[in-house]
């Protein structure tokens, strides 16, 4: 099988290649240069793609870089701005996969004659029927099946993961044993756009304006402020100045027309169903018990989807607007899609 497999240069695509070639298929690497500026952080920067050559050339495998810069500004960095600018709490590492990592991918694949494409996520795929089941990579704590929630079967049935079978332990020990020089990198960890340095605050100021806001408590009584309002997500309870208050209070809402940032206790955070939007579904669309999940890494909850609308079994902290929402199986095993949070 002739196959593109994509290299960030992290030790998990490092080890997936490898993979492929141990396998006995015609391998090709593949670096994706999606941001263009200043990189300290993340994915994308100058050495990343250095490690990512390199380890090419320990696999005797030849190494290629595609420009999709014009993309990911087009579907991730303009979108996360305007997210921002709206007071929403945008998702750019799953936008990322979703139009860049896996659909534009796997669509050049295609077009050179390749039969599939592969990433280091850990996540597995299996037979079902006519088509594909995404389900959970084996190392639950590295697990990466909320970031490709939306994956459909035109993808799936093009794309291979070859470490999802392994612990991160496994990849790294498999890294040493080849003397990979990714064996003992770091997993990165940020947005790729956004610097160490500058941080969230420089990058959306030189982008757009940064307004500060009063932050109120549920009967509306001003009781602190933020320097920039674009930068307050739901649930956030740091950065507020409130004035030393007894209580932790957390974001309950933001309104970015009127200026205002509302802040409650605890239970004011506590709601009991989350509206969805621009659902995807990896099968069918589904109804009934599901297991949920709302961050890269975040517990799941037990709840009913139905119409649209993830209805807790539970009390459950507000999902901030703009983030994913995933929904699997109730063995929490295999991911059914997932949506947007309003």
């Amino acid at each position: 099988m002739k196959v593109l497999s994509a290299m960030s240069g992290g030790v998990d695509s490092s080890v997936a290649t490898a993979l492929l070639v141990e396998q006995g298929h015609e391998v090709v690497g593949v670096t994706m240069k999606l941001w263009g500026g200043e990189s300290d952080s993340g994915c994308c920067s100058v050495a990343d793609v250095d490690d990512a050559r390199r380890v090419a050339q320990q696999l005797g495998v030849d190494h290629l870089v595609f420009n999709f810069t014009d993309d990911f500004n087009r579907h991730v960095v303009d979108p996360y701005v305007a997210a921002h600018a709206e007071g929403v709490t945008p998702n750019p590492c799953v936008e990322c996969n979703r139009h860049l990592k896996f659909d534009r991918f796997a669509r050049r694949a295609e077009l050179l004659g390749f039969d599939a494409i592969a990433t280091g996520h850990h996540c597995a795929l299996a037979p079902s029927g006519t088509g594909w089941q995404l389900r959970r990579g084996a190392d639950r704590a590295k697990d990466q099946s909320y970031v490709v929630h939306m994956l459909g079967q035109w993808v799936l049935a093009r794309t291979v993961f070859p470490v999802g079978s392994m612990t991160k332990a496994e990849v790294r020990a498999h890294a040493a044993r080849l003397g990979l020089r990714t064996a003992g990198k770091p997993d990165s960890q940020d947005v790729c756009f956004i610097s160490a340095t500058g941080g969230r605050e420089a990058f959306l100021g030189d982008r757009i304006p940064l307004r500060p806001a009063r932050v109120v408590d549920a009967e509306g009584h001003t009781v602190g402020g933020v320097a920039a309002i674009e930068l307050v997500t739901v649930g956030q309870r740091r950065g507020l100045s409130l004035g030393g208050a007894a209580e932790r209070r957390y974001v309950t809402s933001v309104d970015v027309a009127s200026g205002t940032v509302t802040v409650g206790g605890v239970d004011d955070l506590l709601v009991d169903a989350t509206e969805l939007r621009a659902l995807a579904w990896v099968n069918e669309p589904v109804a009934g018990p599901v297991m949920v999940q709302i961050s890269a890494h975040g517990r799941p909850a037990a709840a009913r989807f139905e119409a649209g609308i993830v209805r807790w079994s539970e009390p459950h902290p507000r999902v901030a607007p703009g983030q994913s929402v995933v929904l699997y199986d109730p063995s929490d095993t295999v991911v059914l899609g997932g949506g947007i949070a309003c």
